[in-house]
């Protein structure tokens, strides 16, 4: 089946309205940010509404076209890359805020609804959307969904599963399907956690239910600079071991330190090895407490800086260090390529040190961010896309560091999503037997495989041929 014969049946004027066919248009949605994976897609729907979303749908399984859905094209993994023909279906124009509900705590959102964007509205009633990830000033909550993404403060609040109870979504068949609600939790299987992260595998959402949190009635903010990068490594697990659970607890290395200085002249202490942000936030008298004890075990583990946020202005500035902390690593190199793996708090200190290893042994530059407090690490591996062998020292450096994490009793992925680049290292996570049921459960709820193939999941994947798991405490 063909495009063509798809525009020959379908040429109403709302096809035409939200269909690019051109070549530029096939290069801007070659890719997402993840920059070894991309591919131009034969054509880009870009719907209107959610009527139209659906048309389109429904379109391409009459012809058994295959679809990749998209948000707004923020991330990390090749999750969004057109594979096997598939045509791209963003979801980007799908910005109403249907409702929001400040009693019960809720809104209800169209999928393309900018995470930040959120939050703003949401301020006027006191409440905010919690899952904050680095790309939320243009990360859309459908994207969110799909990757089950994090932020800096989900080390408390938890990641994007924990603040949707609902969606509305087209399957496979390009019918509306309903799951969860408005109050949740809701008796039976739990289908809307199967769906979230699931990377647009089984359909496309298109509206959510979300839950909204109230602002902290105190937040208190510092800098805790350190001399050397594993000082500041050593405090993470020190501050957690103290009883403390911040709000946020980022690690940001002294190559990452002086790209931001550079770029935004924030004061920062450039000198340092690295530095710490931790927020904690709560009843005022539980966020006194909780300061002394982070100030100190930053105290016993050498710190030499602390900068404390006095008000508003200078905690949105220490903020602006580490959310536009990857922008400003453009300056440094003509590409960089960014990491995420994870591995158990107590083993921060040694993924530091690995980190250091693998770049000098591949002679790279690597900034490390780290969100230290639930061990969830972004090393940015800076490269030069012209030169054949600076783009393969680049590729073998993050595979080291993802087998690092996998080493380490972590995982090679946190928050970022599996996507295209990731697939092939779940078969050192999960057994042959553990693949096929997953596999199996796609099929159940795609079995032509329509949705966003060749994602998610091992090439060769169902075959029951994945090798023995490599989780420590599984297998010896």
């Amino acid at each position: 089946m063909s495009l063509q014969s798809l525009l020959a049946e379908h040429g109403a004027e709302w096809l035409e309205e939200c269909l690019y066919l051109d070549p530029a248009h096939a290069r801007a949605y070659a890719a997402d940010a993840y920059a070894f994976d991309s591919q131009p897609p034969p054509a880009v729907f870009l719907p209107r509404t959610q009527t139209e979303l659906q048309r389109v749908v429904k379109a391409c399984v009459e012809h058994d076209l295959p679809m990749a859905p998209r948000g707004a094209g923020t991330g990390l993994s090749g999750g969004c890359v057109s594979r096997e023909g598939a045509v791209q279906i963003g979801c980007s124009r799908l910005r109403r805020i249907v409702e929001i509900d400040p009693l019960d705590r809720i809104a209800v959102v169209e999928a393309g609804v900018v995470n930040l964007e959120l939050s703003q509205e949401a301020r006027r009633w006191g409440l905010y959307f919690a899952p904050d990830p680095s790309s939320q000033i243009a990360s859309t909550v459908g994207g969110n969904f799909a990757e089950n993404a994090g932020g800096p403060h989900t080390l408390k609040y938890a990641v994007t599963r924990a603040h949707v109870l609902g969606i509305r979504m087209i399957d496979a068949e390009g019918e509306w399907v309903e799951l969860g609600g408005p109050h949740a939790p809701m008796p039976g299987g739990d289908l809307l956690g199967l769906h979230c992260g699931a990377e647009g595998t089984l359909g496309i959402v298109a509206e959510l239910i979300l839950r909204l949190s109230p602002r902290a009635r105190a937040v208190y903010t510092v800098l805790a600079a350190f001399d050397e990068a594993e000082d500041a490594a050593d405090t993470v697990a020190a501050i957690v071991a103290a009883g403390v659970v911040p709000a946020a607890m980022e690690f940001i290395d002294r190559v990452v330190l002086r790209a931001v200085e550079e770029a935004f002249e924030l004061g920062l202490p450039v000198e340092a090895g690295a530095v710490l942000l931790v927020e904690v936030e709560g009843s005022a008298a539980a966020v006194a407490a909780e300061k002394e004890r982070v100030l100190h075990e930053c105290r016993s583990h050498g710190v030499r800086q602390l900068r404390e946020a006095g008000e508003e202005r200078e905690r949105a500035r220490l903020w602006k260090a580490r959310k536009h902390a990857f922008g400003a690593l453009g300056r440094l190199a003509p590409r960089y390529a960014t990491q995420d793996g994870v591995v158990p708090r107590a083993e921060v200190p040694a993924i530091v040190r690995r980190v250091g290893e693998v770049a000098r042994a591949h002679d790279l530059t690597i900034g490390i961010v780290l969100h230290a407090g639930d061990g969830n690490l972004h090393p940015a591996i800076l490269y030069d896309d012209r030169d054949p062998r600076s783009v393969r020292a680049a590729l073998d450096a993050g595979h080291e560091i993802l087998e690092a994490c996998i080493s380490l009793g972590g995982s090679p992925t946190g928050e970022h999503g599996v996507g295209l680049e990731k697939r092939d290292f779940l078969d050192r996570l999960w057994s042959g037997y553990e693949l096929e049921q997953m596999a199996q459960l796609r099929q159940v709820f795609d079995p032509q495989e329509r949705c966003n193939p060749a994602k998610l999941l091992p090439s060769g994947a169902g075959c029951g041929e994945g090798r023995p798991r490599h989780r420590r405490g599984i297998l010896p």
